[in-house]
């Protein structure tokens, strides 16, 4: 039986989410692989990541008050996410997410949905961490906003990479920002799983795209 950390793995290759080839990273990196969450299409799609989520959000054993999703991938992540929690888990929590633009007519302010309060703990849902450009807005955001806590950071896969320095930047922003972060998956756990595996017919990872995988990890990974 698999985990769900497997079945997400799964999930992720047969959406078009997970890709292997060569691809240039927003850093300008050469990567062999790449996550692409843009590709989720359907609402079946949407739901089940959600779960996903969810399960990763309660395995955490984390406790907070708001799930907050940055715009604009984060905002069906943080949706579904809630919409999980209630249906599978009971818990019934608020949701928010900000826009990009500025807004000067209706209620006005750049959040949308609830609207946190001072001593909140927020969770935020994102999809993958490179450089957390995001992450140090979204701390920026709500420097803004109200005295709040970031608690937590739920992304989807950790790619394991340098950040400005020698650690990776998921690691950096735990000891920078004070986040607890939780991957539902490294990209260490989808090598472990997919290479040699066939999925519908087809192996994912041979062992010349292992071999580019690790020579990446060895070049840009945490030392």
């Amino acid at each position: 039986m698999q985990t769900y950390k497997q079945e997400f793995i799964t999930f992720m290759v047969r959406a078009g989410v997970l890709t292997f080839g060569d691809f240039t990273t927003k850093s300008g990196r050469k990567t062999p692989y790449f996550v692409n969450t843009g590709n989720y299409r359907f609402g079946s799609q949407i739901s089940a990541l959600g779960d996903y989520y969810a399960a990763c959000i309660e395995e955490s054993g984390e406790s907070f008050d708001v799930l907050f999703g940055p715009a604009y991938k984060g905002i069906p992540l943080s949706v579904s996410a809630a919409a999980s929690l209630y249906r599978n888990y009971g818990k019934d929590l608020p949701f928010c997410f900000n826009r990009k633009e500025a807004k000067d007519h209706g209620e006005g302010g750049s959040l949308i949905g609830h609207k946190p309060q001072a001593g909140e703990r927020i969770a935020i849902i994102e999809d993958v961490v490179t450089a957390g450009t995001a992450v140090r807005e979204t701390v920026e955001l709500f420097r803004q906003v109200a005295d709040v806590k970031l608690a937590a950071l739920f992304v989807s896969v950790d790619r394991m990479e340098r950040g400005t320095g020698d650690k990776t930047t998921i690691d950096e922003l735990r000891e920078t920002l004070g986040l607890k972060v939780y991957p539902i998956v490294t990209v260490r756990e989808i090598i472990a799983f997919l290479h040699g595996r066939e999925i519908d017919g087809r192996v994912v990872i041979t062992d010349e795209i292992k071999e580019r995988m690790e020579a990446y990890l060895v070049e840009y990974g945490a030392r």
